[in-house]
Parts: structure tokens; C-alpha cells; sequence
């Protein structure tokens, strides 16, 4: 049941607003039938219209930017998606959970339960203990029965939503040998964010693809600690990330010894009877593969399955939107069970193909 009053809209605000995600957020949500934004910041476009900026969001034409003054905004949102850079969302989300104010935070700050992990990972220590215990980690195949009850959200990172979805069933189904995962993936380069910085920059990216963040990408821990609640004791991976020469998409590809003897089609049977109910995970038929155009732009994330018997290795191939699943759509996704309406609400566009 929705928590808002029969044709009441949410009254929603965004928080960093002229990021890829913030963006992504405006897109996605522009045609919510429950939702109103009532307000958007940016520090450095304060004072200017959202489609000035952004000419494809003409829908918000009369919305402005403003400066974030968690004050000032406190009344003009009953729910809020933070889209800061890591570290700054600890004090702001602090402000709006303390003020009784729903929360989906996009950034790492609240994903990490262990804050000792979180300061080894992002160099910096978790001033804000306990609404730390308070957040739900917010991936709905997982927790949804929590995010219903939540009042804050930590939005799950791009890379650790296309690995754990990819793992999740073998890992509950003890189909492979924890011991030996492998986590291989490829982004395109709006993972980065929306900065200038020459690394991603068209001339630097256009007809390259290499990898970076070898053994030391701060998603590896948000990886390890679902992987490790699924399993039941602690997991290690090696994950690898690629910088692809696209704008958006990731392809995680994941290898893990087999614990048993099985075949393909006994995996798929396990994948898609765990899925089945899932809105937005589709498991491909055998021998069907995911293509990052296939989810561009939609909150699905697709699944394929192969086991090759003759190294008695299981290959799973997961592809979603990094700005949509990866990150706004699943904020959507998470503020949709948490006020009670229907799940795919606003989540129902397809890829555009070609």
C-alpha cells in the first residue's frame, strides 16, 4: 500500500543534480506518476534552469538549481536521493534521517557496514556510527522484505550490482567453489562520473579499452561483503574493471570452479528459478549471451550461464545500465518499495535499439 494520501505526490529532492546519476534521475523520474521533484542542487549551477543545462530534461524548464543548504531544503522534500561524491553524503544524509526525512544515498558512504572497511577502502573514517547501523543495503533481489521497512537506503555501487546479481545463485546453491571467484568487468566511461579529467576524456577513451584499478577498485569490498553474507563466511575475490570506449554499460564476465558435476541447462534451471519473480532480472536461454545495447537505458540486468565441463568451470555473463540499474534506476527502484508503489513504476522503458 502507498504511504502517500490517495493522489498526493511525493515530494521528492535530489541532491547533486548535474552529475550523470543526478541527471539520470531526473530522466527516470520525469515520467513517474507519483512522484514531484521539488527541488535539485548543484554547487557550481546554482541559479540556473535544469533544461538550460541539460536541453534533453525540457520538462524542467522551470526548475532551478540551487545551493545545497540542508536547512533551507528540509521542507520542501519528504524524500531525498543524495547524489554527492563519496564522503560528502555522510553528514548530509545524517541531517535528513535525523530530521525524519527518507533517504537513498547513491554514494559509498552508507554501503559498507564495517566502518573499519570503509576507512581502509576510501582513506577516510565514518563519523556517523549510527545511522550507519541504519541503512539497508539497498539491492531489492536481495532486501526487498528490509528496504520496505527502511528509512534509508545506501544505493548499491554499479560494478558490485552486475557481480553479485551474476553470483548470488551459485553462491546460495554452493554450485562452485567460493575460493576461486573471479569478477572481470567492463564499464563504459559515465562510470567515471561527469569531471573533467583527461583519463576520460574522448581522445584519451575513443579506440582504447584497458584496465585500471587492478586488485585495489573500491567496489571490491561491497562485492566481498554480499558475497560473503550469501556464502556464510568471509569471501575473497579478484576483481578486475575495464574502461571501455562507450558512454554507458557494464559487462561483468565471472568465473568460479565447480563444487559438483552439473551441466548448463541444470544451472539455468537454478538461475531462472531464483529470478523468477524478479521484475527487472532477465536469465538468457542457453547459449544467449548479454549485449550491454540490449539493457541501455533500462533497469533490467541480464544474465547468461555457461559451464564448461572440460575445466569443470561455471562462466556467468552479466550485463546492465551503470547509470540506471548500476545506480538511478535502482534508486527508484528501492524509493518505490519503500513507499509502497507498484515496483516497476517509472521503470518500464525498454532499450533503444539500435
Amino acid at each position: 500500500m502507498s504511504t502517500t494520501k490517495n493522489n498526493e505526490k511525493l515530494k521528492v529532492a535530489i541532491c547533486g543534480g548535474s552529475g550523470y546519476t543526478g541527471v539520470e534521475l531526473l530522466r527516470i523520474l520525469s515520467g513517474h506518476p507519483k512522484v514531484k521533484i521539488t527541488a535539485v542542487t548543484s554547487e557550481k549551477s546554482a541559479g540556473k534552469s535544469v533544461s538550460a543545462l541539460f536541453p534533453h530534461l525540457e520538462k524542467y524548464r522551470t526548475l532551478t538549481y540551487e545551493p545545497l543548504n540542508k536547512i533551507n531544503l528540509l521542507d520542501k522534500a519528504d524524500l531525498f536521493f543524495l547524489a554527492l561524491p563519496h564522503g560528502a553524503s555522510q553528514e548530509a544524509v545524517n541531517f535528513f534521517v535525523e530530521n525524519k526525512k527518507r533517504v537513498i544515498d547513491l554514494s559509498a558512504d552508507y554501503r559498507l557496514s564495517d566502518p573499519t572497511v570503509y576507512q581502509e577502502w576510501y582513506g577516510l573514517p565514518h563519523k556517523r556510527l549510527a545511522t550507519l547501523k541504519k541503512a539497508v543495503f539497498g539491492l531489492p533481489e536481495i532486501y526487498r522484505s528490509k528496504i520496505k521497512k527502511a528509512k534509508l537506503i545506501a544505493n548499491p555501487g554499479c560494478y558490485p550490482t552486475s557481480a553479485i546479481l551474476g553470483l548470488l545463485p551459485a553462491i546460495k546453491n554452493k554450485l562452485v567453489d567460493v575460493s576461486s571467484l573471479i569478477i572481470d568487468s567492463k564499464s563504459g566511461a559515465t562510470g567515471a562520473g561527469r569531471k573533467a579529467d583527461i583519463a576520460v576524456s574522448f581522445c584519451e577513451v575513443n579506440e582504447g579499452f584497458k584496465a585500471y584499478g587492478i586488485g585495489t577498485h573500491r567496489h571490491t569490498p561491497e562485492i566481498e561483503q554480499e558475497l560473503s553474507l550469501a556464502a556464510g563466511k568471509k569471501i575473497m575475490v579478484n576483481f578486475t574493471p575495464h574502461l571501455l570506449p562507450v558512454d554507458r554499460g557494464i559487462l561483468t564476465t565471472m568465473y568460479a570452479k565447480l563444487s559438483q558435476k552439473t551441466d548448463t541447462a541444470s544451472v539455468l534451471r537454478i538461475y531462472k528459478k531464483m529470478y523468477k519473480d524478479e521484475p527487472f532480472v532477465c536469465v538468457l536461454d542457453e547459449g544467449i549471451f548479454p549485449n550491454i545495447k540490449n539493457v541501455r537505458g533500462t533497469n533490467y540486468c541480464h544474465i547468461g550461464i555457461k559451464v564448461v565441463q572440460r575445466t569443470d568451470t561455471l562462466i556467468i555473463v552479466s550485463a546492465i545500465d551503470n547509470l540506471v540499474k548500476g545506480a538511478s534506476g535502482q534508486a527508484v527502484h528501492n524509493m518505490n518499495i519503500m513507499m509502497g508503489f507498484g515496483e516497476t513504476t517509472g521503470l518500464e522503458s525498454l532499450a533503444l535499439f539500435p
